[in-house]
């Protein structure tokens, strides 16, 4: 091993030591973490089908800037609300019916408890599990359905959560988290339900945060 690589992973050992021993002021009962960044609704593959199975639903990915507020009930436990600019859906059909047939926006505020594992550690992991309401709005039926009036009912479902933050100083800090939630909408069609869309998406996120 020539003496270069031998330095570098002997810095990248050191920046790991670092990240993970170096002291820190831990979350404290009472603190506020205001988070800012990018969050992306991923929708599982297969998101159902409608008029009998004649037509597969396809839902396409977002991202949108977002927001998140936690409050540090101890030093230990969280409760995290998030928010974002509405994202916004094409739901493509193949069957009968093929091509992009509905788009719609959706806001989907998640509510987690959150439980903190490490808060004296520079990098600081948490596990979460909470409640989702999904919004959809602006939906409106294109291509082989245009003309036709298309709308997706409001959906509540659990939500769970991985993520870490990473501090910078005593009050700045990383963010990247990973929720996965539990989204279903009935499909109607002229006022008649045609199906049930599952989209049951990831949705990772990356902020910077401040904590006050």
């Amino acid at each position: 091993m020539n003496s270069s690589v031998r330095a570098g992973l002997i810095a990248a050992s050191l920046l790991a030591t670092g990240l993970t021993m170096a002291p820190v002021q831990a979350h404290e009962a009472g603190d506020w973490l205001l988070k800012a960044g990018v969050t992306q609704v991923r929708p599982k593959s297969d998101n159902g089908s409608a008029l009998n199975g004649a037509i597969n639903l396809d839902a396409d990915s977002s991202t949108r800037p977002s927001l998140s507020l936690t409050y540090m009930a101890t030093r230990n436990v969280g409760i995290e609300l998030l928010a974002a600019v509405p994202f916004k859906h094409d739901v493509h059909g193949s069957g009968a019916v093929n091509g992009k047939i509905v788009e719609s926006k959706q806001l989907p505020p998640t509510l987690t408890v959150q439980w903190h594992f490490l808060p004296e550690s520079r990098v600081q992991p948490y596990v979460g599990i909470g409640l989702n309401y999904t919004n959809f709005f602006d939906t409106k039926a294109v291509g082989a359905l245009q003309g036709s009036k298309v709308s997706l009912s409001d959906s509540w479902g659990f939500a769970a959560q991985i993520g870490a933050d990473v501090m910078i100083d005593k009050n700045w800090f990383f963010n990247a988290s990973l929720r996965y939630i539990d989204i279903s909408t009935d499909v109607k069609l002229n006022g008649q339900k045609i199906g049930t869309a599952k989209i049951d998406p990831w949705v990772p996120t990356i902020a910077v945060g401040y904590r006050f």
